[in-house]
């Protein structure tokens, strides 16, 4: 039978719109949302599947193109009271406790620190250069670390399938090189400024040739100081960047072909404008800074978006990395989780601070200012989040100072138990879903009700993460490609939502 031309046309364009309608639904139609949910209700990165729904949703609309800055990475701090507790444990609890952070099974963590010399989570005062006046450095060891830090990076690294990246930092400069001659306070004398550039180069050297690959370093831990209280050693914006341009800058160009990523500043956000105005001030400033390294102690609940936004326009094509966060000023809540929800934990601006400051530190739940920061960071371009140290005792230490602080992970080494408090869930919920080199991308709402942001990992799995800290039940609707779902959150309660084609 023959056709007409026009029916024929018809034909024609009847089975392309079936065509095109087909392939568009089955497109569709092949996305696979998976919710996992941490809540104080009990869930623990649990998997779901059962929602509330009928409510009015909020709307959430990503845009997969629409991108902003890559991930490094999320991850803890390989301290040494977090080592030397791990080496007290049993070694199968020891394996435990690594493989929850740096196994697939586990939070999966890309991005971690260490501290250069000791810290106030060490066990007492120790530097790699002992002997005064060495400034070529010739008794330079890190065998202070072989007994415990060192044992568990390896160990991590047997866990970690695909590796994570180490950030070390300096508290202080060894005593002798000091204003003061102190572990605490004063400043670097200027006749070991080329000897304290070395230092670095000698730590980073020493750690490649037991296999451990340094990433990173900031210049210094807390150049403000901290109140004369731990190690600490001062900087001004300006005799920081004085050293970097001058010294350690070309000593590590020098030394490893500029492959070492140098991150400035390191303290409080809030002070970040003046830092990063004399970091990036002009080419010759900032031709050695890769970054800039920040803190969240300014505030437990305010994450100081306009601060980071700042940062990021003055430095659009440098990394700009959370390097430590803890719940600090506290003794840990062993085995109970509802603690970590309440508004009970309170932070060192809760009893000393000034008192037009005061209001900037409330009592906050834990788990609201873990995941609050996060959140908030990731929407204005922190592409790293680093938790402080990864496992403490239930005293909050050891530390040689008793600075007595909260992490993820409590240990009773006398009895080899083991607690995972929510904040380790928490973690999880970025680490283990957002991986290096995934994109931040938009998401529109009008919603001011639930915290939410996304990203795009590289192997093309959208990850989309909402906190609701009250206690009210949402229904929300994400949308994606055209693509609708509706899907609910509890009171109380932190979903990732991991979307593939």
């Amino acid at each position: 039978m023959k056709c007409s031309f026009n029916t024929y046309k018809r034909v024609i364009f009847s089975f392309f719109i079936i065509t095109f309608c087909s392939c568009n639904l089955a497109t569709k139609s092949t996305y696979s949302f998976k919710v996992f949910e941490t809540s104080k209700s009990g869930h623990k990165l649990s998997e779901i599947d059962s929602f509330k729904l009928g409510l009015e949703p909020l709307k959430f609309n990503i845009f997969q193109d629409s991108t902003y800055q890559t991930i490094t990475g999320f991850g803890g701090a390989f301290t040494e009271s977090t080592s030397h507790l791990l080496m007290k444990m049993s070694s199968e609890k020891r394996a435990e406790i690594i493989d929850a952070y740096f196994s697939d099974q586990g939070a999966r963590y890309s991005l971690t620190r260490t501290h250069m010399n000791s810290c106030d989570f060490s066990v007492d005062h120790y530097s790699y250069a002992p002997v005064e006046n060495d400034t070529l450095l010739k008794a330079f060891t890190v065998k202070p670390d072989e007994d415990d830090v060192i044992p568990i990076i390896k160990l991590a690294q047997k866990s970690s399938s695909s590796g994570f990246k180490i950030i070390a930092s300096p508290w202080t400069a060894p005593p002798w090189m000091k204003t003061n001659n102190n572990w605490v306070g004063g400043e670097l004398l200027p006749k070991y400024y080329k000897t304290w550039a070395l230092f670095f180069s000698k730590y980073i050297s020493a750690y490649q040739e037991l296999g451990i690959d340094i990433w990173g370093v900031t210049v210094e831990n807390e150049p403000l100081g901290n109140g004369n209280n731990w190690e600490s050693m001062h900087y001004t914006p300006e005799s920081m960047t004085q050293f970097v341009t001058k010294y350690l800058g070309p000593q590590l160009e020098a030394d490893f072909n500029n492959n070492i990523v140098l991150l400035g500043y390191d303290q409080n956000r809030q002070e970040l404008k003046e830092w990063v105005d004399e970091m990036y001030k002009d080419s010759i400033s900032s031709l050695y800074f890769n970054g800039t390294a920040i803190h969240w102690y300014e505030s437990t609940y305010d994450y100081f978006p306009k601060a980071l936004q700042y940062a990021h326009a003055k430095a659009p094509n440098k990394y700009l990395i959370q390097t430590e966060a803890c719940v600090d000023s506290e003794i840990p809540v062993w085995n109970n989780d509802d603690w970590y929800w309440e508004k009970y934990a309170t932070d060192w601006g809760y009893d000393w601070r000034e008192q037009e400051n005061k209001y900037l530190h409330p009592k906050y739940a834990p788990v609201n200012r873990y995941a609050r920061d996060i959140i908030g960071c990731l929407n204005n371009w922190v592409d790293g989040w680093v938790d402080w140290n990864m496992v403490l005792d239930k005293q909050g230490g050891p530390n040689w100072f008793k600075n007595w602080c909260v992490a993820p992970v409590i240990v009773e080494p006398e009895t080899d138990r083991i607690y995972y408090t929510p904040l380790y869930y928490v973690m999880s919920h970025f680490s283990k879903f957002i991986r290096p080199g995934a994109e931040v991308v938009k998401v529109q709402t009008e919603n001011t009700e639930i915290m939410v942001t996304a990203a795009v990992n590289l192997d093309g799995s959208v990850v989309f993460v909402a906190f609701n800290e009250y206690d009210n039940s949402y229904a929300y609707e994400i949308e994606i490609d055209g693509v609708i779902k509706t899907l609910s959150i509890g009171p109380q309660s932190l979903q990732t939502v991991v979307i593939t084609n």
